[in-house]
């Protein structure tokens, strides 16, 4: 089984999921034997909702617990620091538009890039990953090449 590599502040979101995933599970199961109560259940719309919404809780469980089960959180004091890693907040400059961005690499679990938080497997973390300060990187996109000149590295 491959290692998830996580901060704490991630394993620590995964747990909070799984239990709110849970706890919505009862009330989900309340709700299915509360539509068998009522009679006919091939017609019964809350039922079908219900049972599908239990579906997919039950599909978010095992994956939240899967990569619970797998995950390594990173001892950031074990980590070469002047290379970008995961955890890392790394500023770049793209040198083709001549703007810098701000971003925090993190486990694909983890990603969201509304808040600057990408996963290291996506193409820009992957090239960024293992660079020092003043390396260039070059992340193929969809939209071509980029290359990126890393200006600054900081722990998140």
């Amino acid at each position: 089984m491959e290692k998830l590599h996580v901060s704490q502040e991630g394993l620590d979101n995964l747990k909070a999921d799984l239990a709110a995933c849970k706890k919505r599970s009862l009330q989900v199961a309340d709700a299915i034997e509360q539509a068998r109560e009522l009679g006919d259940l091939r017609e019964n719309a809350d039922y079908h909702a219900a049972k599908e919404e239990q579906a997919l809780l039950h599909a978010r469980i095992r994956e939240i617990e899967h990569n619970i089960a797998r995950a390594s959180v990173l001892d950031e004091d074990a980590i070469d620091a002047s290379k970008a890693y995961i955890g890392a907040t790394v500023t770049v400059l793209n040198k083709k538009t001549n703007k810098s961005s701000t971003y925090t690499l993190v486990s694909p679990v983890e990603a969201d890039m509304a808040h600057g938080r990408i996963s290291v497997r996506s193409p820009v973390g992957e090239a960024l990953l293992g660079k020092s300060v003043g390396d260039s990187a070059l992340a193929k996109i969809p939209a071509g090449t980029v290359e990126f000149e890393i200006l600054e590295i900081s722990r998140s």
